[in-house]
């Protein structure tokens, strides 16, 4: 089955078979739906088209940019409400693709975009096989050192659950142990699960088990069918996705992470995308995208260009 066709299933799943929110609470930034949207529908108010060209923000892409007018972008897709096809398999929705669209109208330049699996981006980057990438990529310490970002939200990490689930809270990932885990392919999430896994036996615990999946539904699938027990992903995902989903909840909050466009080591591009990012706060373009996704919660005072990741767990 295509990715498309993995994205158009998700979509269908969330939109039409299961139970849907009818708005955004405040309390839940992540939930299905902006306010004032129809109940079981995906949010479609158009916060990009009135975005215009800034001409002292175009000035800071290269001039080669400048003159082609086109940038490539990959965008992984099939985690709402960052980016997702929507249940005709071929429209893209989600406030990544506005991010990116109103980024690029500021910068007078149109997006060549495709659609790629998340964990081939970031190498496809370093390759020169596309300009930017966008898929909730959080900015770490690791990825710093091969990728640059340009950040415009923060989310992170945080964990859902089925309803009738004995687990309360991960405060600390040895919480986990015993059970089986279940996350995206090439994550972060996978990352740092991998790497406390030793954790589990030094306190004389069973260790947990990772399961991977490279399509979002599948993931939500293994839960609901109780072949995993906790799925670990970002928290803006989990908060939107277990809102329409009966027999699931959110759990908490673990991690907060920057989120931002990718590019590779050293491009030229970082500065005129910072400046787009903080134009958009300034017209009220980015407030605009955040409520229409529910995602408010997540917004940064400024964007910066790949800045350090944030240590330490949630603050309670």
């Amino acid at each position: 089955m295509s990715r498309s066709r993995h994205s158009a299933l998700f979509a269908l799943l969330t939109a039409a078979a299961l139970t849907l929110t009818g708005c955004a609470d405040p309390a839940e930034p992540g939930a299905g739906t902006a306010k004032g949207e129809a109940k079981g529908k995906t949010p479609t108010t158009d916060v990009v088209s009135s975005v215009k060209k800034v001409d002292a923000v175009a000035e800071l892409l290269p001039e080669k940019v400048r003159k082609a007018g086109t940038l490539r972008i990959a965008a992984a897709t099939g985690s709402p409400p960052g980016a997702f096809y929507e249940a005709d398999g071929t429209t893209l929705s989600g406030a990544d693709i506005d991010f990116a669209d109103a980024v690029a109208k500021v910068l007078g330049v149109e997006l060549k975009r495709e659609v790629a699996s998340f964990e081939a981006i970031l190498p496809a980057l370093g390759s020169g096989k596309y300009d930017l990438g966008t898929g909730n990529f959080g900015v770490t310490d690791v990825r710093r050192k091969t990728i640059d970002f340009v950040t415009y939200i923060n989310d992170g990490q945080g964990f859902a659950v089925r309803e009738d689930s004995k687990l309360k809270e991960v405060t600390d990932l040895t919480d986990l142990c015993g059970l089986n885990v279940s996350t995206g392919a090439g994550t972060t999430f996978e990352v740092a699960l991998q790497e406390n896994l030793p954790r589990c036996a030094e306190k004389g615990k069973k260790p947990y088990e990772v399961k991977t999946y490279a399509d979002p539904a599948a993931v939500w699938l293994s839960l609901k069918q109780g072949r995993t027990d906790v799925n670990m992903s970002t928290i803006n995902g989990l908060r939107y996705a277990v809102t329409q989903q009966e027999g699931l909840r959110f759990l908490n909050e673990f991690k907060r992470l920057d989120v931002g466009f990718a590019f590779k080591k050293g491009s030229p591009l970082t500065p005129a995308f910072q400046a787009a990012v903080n134009q958009l706060k300034k017209d009220g373009t980015y407030d605009r995208i955040l409520k229409k996704w529910g995602t408010t919660e997540s917004a940064i005072e400024t964007s910066q260009i790949s800045p350090p990741e944030l240590k330490g767990p949630t603050p309670k």
